[in-house]
């Protein structure tokens, strides 16, 4: 099913997740958002998530390059959306799977992972392990390229769990059951809260997000 984020009427009648519906304010409030249409999900995920009949949600989202700034400008909470963390356990590719406003804790997911040396992966290396996506959007679905996926206790039973579908504008939702029945992956408790976030940073953040849609022909959100 694919949804574009317009208003509460709107999704709601397309049976949009409820931690996306309610977090957009009723009516459109001057903001153009993309003609509807089909959303040019990747066919590779396409691909496997029919064949593997996992039910889903795809919407789409304006341009945004952090787990926190995707969360703000897609609507979706911060505990629902998922950021997929790459990192290369003794000379091994793993995904880490966890709240936008958490980090990994490398040491503990070492000790998870049974793995003598873990670090976070670069920029290159993970263009090369996932050329069909742009960088930093990779979907957690790591256990089809054979890897280990680690998933943090916080993001398990979660009924609506949003993370990137591939590239940097378009998002996926679906229940963590599901996502597991996927995934397959290893539950740790490897993420940790975010420490000293100001409330006004991160406010200022999410105004800069929506300012810069301004110049791509989007009015800012009041």
């Amino acid at each position: 099913m694919v949804v574009f984020i317009r208003d509460q009427k709107n999704l709601a009648a397309c049976g949009a997740p409820r931690c996306i519906r309610e977090h957009i304010p009723d009516g459109n409030r001057k903001t153009r958002w993309p003609k509807e249409g089909v959303v040019p999900l990747l066919s590779s995920i396409v691909e496997l998530l029919r064949r593997e009949r996992i039910p889903y949600t795809c919407f789409r989202h304006v341009p945004a390059y952090t787990a926190l700034e995707e969360a703000a400008v897609s609507h979706t909470l911060e505990r629902c959306w998922a950021k997929v963390v790459i990192c290369i356990a003794d000379d091994q590719p793993v995904q880490a799977v966890l709240q936008a406003d958490h980090i990994a804790d490398l040491e503990e997911l070492r000790r998870l992972a049974n793995a003598d040396v873990l670090r976070l992966a670069c920029e290159d290396e993970i263009a090369v392990l996932y050329p069909d996506y742009e960088v930093g959007a990779m979907p957690p679905f790591g256990a089809v390229y054979g890897q280990r996926v680690f998933v943090d206790r916080c993001l398990v039973g979660e009924p609506e769990m949003v993370f990137n579908a591939g590239t940097h504008t378009e998002a996926i939702c679906m229940h963590y059951g599901d996502f597991a029945e996927l995934a397959k992956p290893v539950v740790g408790a490897f993420g940790r809260p975010l420490a000293h976030r100001d409330p006004a940073t991160h406010a200022r953040r999410r105004r800069t997000s929506l300012r810069v849609l301004s110049t791509n022909g989007m009015d800012e959100v009041s």
